[in-house]
């Protein structure tokens, strides 16, 4: 059912405002939220291309989806399991695809020297980030291992994602390249590289021709700027972080070998284009638009199925700024009042709840560059709010989804 034109009229309005002032508020948001058929129920761009841009943000405008790839990626990986090329707690078959895996060390937890590892790692593991892999930005034992060079995992080199374990694997839960590791099991599975993958078995069939892992010219054309807060609230650019796969030319082969397919934040897309791969998610795997079946139901309950059900508050350790350039620190990944047991599926979180009035089986997830997507199947509503703005967690965008969501909900439940 369509939100009323009131409905509709008041939350634009409400992005209108939060990004008022490209320099102070937010630069631009492009926002979008569809219902189980794939109609938008919302679509609305605000603000600027960038804070020192003087082009409007639009609803063509091209993201860096950053950490909502994952998602992407776990739609494939299960493709894989559903046809028998890869299992979810195959150890052995993971760590041949990937024997860069076998003899990986695991950190001590002091941080002074290493052990060895003792447990295979599986694809239930790298989807669940309970592999043991971290992010140098996230954690400061990875961080300052890494240095004097330093870590960055946003090269577009595959080297980047060559770390020590921070725990043995199984044994905790830390957010990480696990999910470039699936992407790069996903690639020596079946001869394709992860892009070309997704273009095959994901994105063609959804009519998506706006999302790659390599900009043609066209999209890089309409790439949204990437912005950054200093500690006083003001916005400034900055350089890409994400850049080799926007300065190779896509025309060129042999350049656009070089690029590492990263599965875990390789990804450039409308907010339009995204919402086509949620309707699926709402829809149990079959595409409302062009009746393409991408999954079966029950493999999509079992994405959407708390993974680590012994690990209730995984959520509430702090996450520190290792990089504060990149993040700012969090204290709770999305707290829920009274604290209830939270979970995680097949790449993304379950919340069980939250302030807006969304169901307690939610999915949800996020980008570095502070985007947030969230699908509710119960409900039969699901979006995203794709800004490009570091650090992550920027409290204007937190308020900005936030707001937003519960307008949907507000309006969903009053038609």
């Amino acid at each position: 059912m369509p939100l009323t034109a009131q409905t509709t009229s008041t939350i634009r309005t409400f992005i209108d405002n939060a990004c008022s002032d490209p320099k102070a508020t937010i630069p631009g948001a492009a926002i979008v939220v569809v219902d189980k058929t794939g109609t938008e129920l919302l679509a609305h761009a605000s603000g600027k291309r960038g804070a020192e841009s003087s082009e409007p943000m639009t609803l063509d405008t091209i993201f860096w989806i950053a950490s909502c790839t994952k998602m992407l990626v776990g739609l494939a990986c299960m493709q894989l399991v559903e046809q028998g090329t890869l299992s979810l707690d195959d150890g052995a078959q993971i760590e041949t695809l990937c024997p860069e895996l076998k003899d990986l060390k695991v950190l001590k937890a002091d941080g002074e020297g290493f052990e060895e590892k003792k447990i295979a790692i599986t694809l239930r593991m790298l989807l669940t980030h309970t592999a043991g892999f971290g992010y140098t930005f996230f954690n400061e034992r990875l961080r300052d291992l890494a240095r004097p060079a330093g870590g960055d995992e946003f090269s577009g080199r595959i080297e980047d994602v060559h770390m020590p374990l921070l725990f043995q694997p199984g044994e905790g839960w830390e957010y990480g390249v696990g999910i470039d590791w699936a992407g790069i099991a996903l690639e020596r599975a079946t001869g394709l590289t992860l892009n070309d993958y997704l273009q095959k078995h994901i994105l063609q069939p959804l009519g998506i021709t706006d999302m790659s892992m390599i900009p043609n010219k066209d999209m890089r054309s309409r790439l949204a700027y990437m912005n950054f807060r200093d500690s006083e609230g003001k916005l400034r650019g900055r350089d890409h972080l994400l850049r080799l796969p926007l300065v190779v030319d896509p025309d060129n082969e042999d350049e656009v070998k070089r690029v590492f397919n990263s599965g875990g934040a390789g990804m450039f897309a409308t907010p339009g284009d995204y919402c086509k791969v949620l309707a699926v998610l709402l829809n149990d795997g079959t595409c409302p638009r062009t009746g393409a079946k991408l999954l079966q139901k029950q493999t999509v309950d079992e994405m959407f199925t708390n993974q680590i059900p012994h690990m209730p508050n995984y959520s509430r350790h702090p996450i520190p700024a290792s990089k504060p350039d990149l993040t700012n620190p969090i204290p709770e990944l999305y707290p829920v009042a009274g604290d209830p047991p939270q979970g995680w599926g097949l790449t993304f979180m379950l919340s069980n709840g939250g302030p807006t009035g969304r169901s307690l089986g939610t999915a949800h997830w996020a980008g570095l560059a502070n985007l947030w997507w969230w699908a509710d199947r119960e409900k039969g509503v699901a979006g995203i709010v794709c800004t490009q703005i570091l650090p992550f967690v920027d409290l204007p965008v937190l308020g900005l989804w936030g707001g937003v969501e519960g307008l949907i909900y507000q309006g969903l439940s009053s038609e």
